[in-house]
């Protein structure tokens, strides 16, 4: 089992990824395509929520305010895909960053509650603001071509989504072994003693909303392509449960763990595919069994079980044994060798 380590099963994972366009059918090829879109959608929650402590229910509104952006910008507006896209991620990137503005005055059950207010507002402006939105019917949202490199779209879409999760994978796990990080963790566990330690708190509330919201809006505008259609139900408070439970099951401040919640999420939804009614009541009590009997997610399994699932906050991990200039050092301090 040496072998299971954590780089040799992503490695593994995103090969397997990769070639899967060669022989899986079109349902198949959209299964992953949407288990890469939530892939995205748990790093960028956990980041906020797992590692900066941020207990907030907006991850939905943000998928939805870059759905709806990179559809109504090509639908209105005239824009082509490749510049809608990056529109509708920066927009919601811009509205995380504005509530941390309440989150400097807010904690806990009422950040959370202020944050869910948000998105059912979010919700009903989609539904309402027919003028704009379309309102309860939604709109079809032209489909990406991607005759330029001979492939169909939905192949196209799905290479261009697994880019994406790759790459913003790289980004989250650079930037929690950062002082961004580390920042985030000490804001996590005392707001105050991490003042005392010099962490400007608007500074880093604001980037970690700013990072989540980017990395929603980024699945948002890519799930509007893979569905060439973009309606308010996809980003309603089932949404908002998807999420949590995604970055709960897998485990909180862990970004192997969002995406190990991501694809046992986005396989339990397939098998009750059938079960529309009851999806909601299945996904709370996993969620309230998971917070009460093992609030660390699956990744705190793996790691006890195998060896090499560690996720330092540091780039280097410390040696054990402390360098020869420090043993020297020490040896004249102490006089012992």
């Amino acid at each position: 089992m040496a072998w299971l380590t954590r780089r040799n099963v992503l490695l593994a994972g995103l090969g397997l990824m990769a070639v899967l366009p060669g022989f899986a059918n079109p349902y198949a090829l959209f299964v992953a395509n949407l288990l890469l879109i939530y892939v995205i959608l748990a790093i960028g929650l956990n980041l906020l929520v797992g590692y900066a402590g941020q207990l907030a229910f907006a991850n939905a509104a943000m998928f939805g305010i870059g759905a709806y952006t990179t559809g109504l910008l090509q639908v209105n507006l005239g824009f082509g895909y490749w510049q809608a896209l990056p529109c509708g991620a920066l927009l919601a990137m811009l509205i995380g960053s504005a509530m941390a503005y309440p989150a400097l005055r807010l904690s806990g059950l009422y950040l959370a509650l202020a944050t869910l207010a948000f998105a059912q507002f979010t919700q009903w402006v989609f539904l309402n603001w027919e003028t704009v939105t379309y309102g309860a019917g939604g709109f079809k949202v032209p489909e990406v071509s991607f005759a330029w490199l001979g492939v169909p779209s939905h192949i196209g879409i799905y290479y261009l989504t697994l880019v994406h999760a790759a790459a913003l994978f790289l980004i989250a796990w650079g930037i929690v072994r950062s002082p961004i990080g580390r920042a985030f963790v000490a804001i996590r566990d005392g707001e105050v003693a991490a003042e005392s330690l010099g962490i400007d708190l608007l500074r880093y509330k604001a980037l970690a909303f700013a990072m989540s919201g980017f990395y929603a809006g980024a699945a948002g505008g890519l799930y509007c392509a893979a569905l060439n259609f973009v309606a308010p139900e996809g980003y309603d408070l089932f949404q908002m449960v998807l999420h949590k439970a995604m970055v709960v099951v897998g485990g909180l401040g862990s970004v192997v763990g969002s995406v190990l919640g991501a694809t046992l999420l986005v396989l339990l939804l397939e098998l009750l595919r059938g079960f529309k009614s009851s999806q909601e009541i299945v996904y709370g009590a996993l969620l309230l069994a998971f917070v009460i009997f093992l609030p660390e997610g699956v990744i705190s399994l793996v790691k006890r079980r195998l060896a090499g699932w560690e996720e330092p906050m540091r780039r280097h991990a410390a040696s054990a044994e402390p360098p020869p200039s420090a043993a020297a050092e020490a040896t004249e301090e102490t006089g012992r060798p």
